[in-house]
């Protein structure tokens, strides 16, 4: 066995083991809506005495439930507006949800990128250049429309090569419009009965209009070079 192998054997044991206590020990009861309406006076309190503390303990809990692809985290952004406010909620969890799926990618990176890449590696040879080419085009389209799963990004992702860091910028500026409209949301915490209500048809319709703006205007851009820069040439 190769250290490279060991490595990431020890990887998987680790992330199974981590999802494993999450199951045991219920913690999903604590990243429930009701759950966090029923506290939010108590954690107002404790965020009010100890301001740094509490935005520490939750952007780790965060960063840990997104990298582990663990449900909570539409609940946990609104927290953050409930708890923090717009302003300070926006930025504490814009960082821990890009943190954590930053994480989440480097994980299947570097667990399943090198066995993909040989087992499809002629079919994904394409793929692989599509993203070097337009690749933020298509992540930015991606995070801005709500209606594919961000941790489902964050696993496909991995297996590409893109690089880390535009990953990381990308995701940011892509999940901030939706970031906003959450933890925007949750500053009426006590009003909210569902996440449903929240992500209403209009306001999906709204996101996936301003994802497919980028990707439009990118292929408007080239047929017009192709279109104008053939005429030119021809004259």
């Amino acid at each position: 066995m190769t250290s490279a192998t060991g490595k990431k054997i020890g990887l998987i044991v680790l992330l199974l083991l981590a999802a494993g206590a999450f199951v045991y020990f219920d913690v999903g009861r604590f990243l429930t809506l009701e759950y966090i309406k029923a506290s939010q006076e108590r954690f107002q309190q404790l965020y009010s005495e100890h301001r740094f503390t509490v935005i520490a303990i939750y952007m780790l809990v965060y960063i840990a439930v997104t990298a582990l692809s663990l449900p909570g985290a539409a609940v946990m952004t609104l927290a953050g507006g409930g708890f923090f406010g717009l302003v300070t909620g926006t930025i504490v969890v814009s960082f821990a949800s890009t943190i954590g799926a930053a994480c989440a990618c480097l994980a299947a990176r570097f667990v399943l990128r090198d066995w993909v890449q040989g087992k499809f590696g002629d079919r994904l040879t394409a793929i692989n250049q599509g993203i070097e080419r337009e690749g933020a085009f298509y992540l930015f389209s991606l995070r801005l429309i709500p209606v594919f799963p961000f941790f489902v990004i964050n696993l496909l992702m991995g297996l590409t090569t893109m690089p880390i860091r535009t990953y990381f910028w990308v995701s940011q500026l892509g999940m901030l419009p939706a970031t906003i409209v959450y933890v925007n949301a949750g500053k009426e915490l006590g009003k909210i009965d569902s996440l449903s209500g929240i992500a209403s048809p209009g306001l999906i319709a709204s996101f996936v209009i301003l994802g497919l703006f980028p990707l439009t205007v990118k292929q408007l851009m080239a047929f017009y070079k192709r279109r104008y820069g053939a005429q030119a040439g021809r004259d």
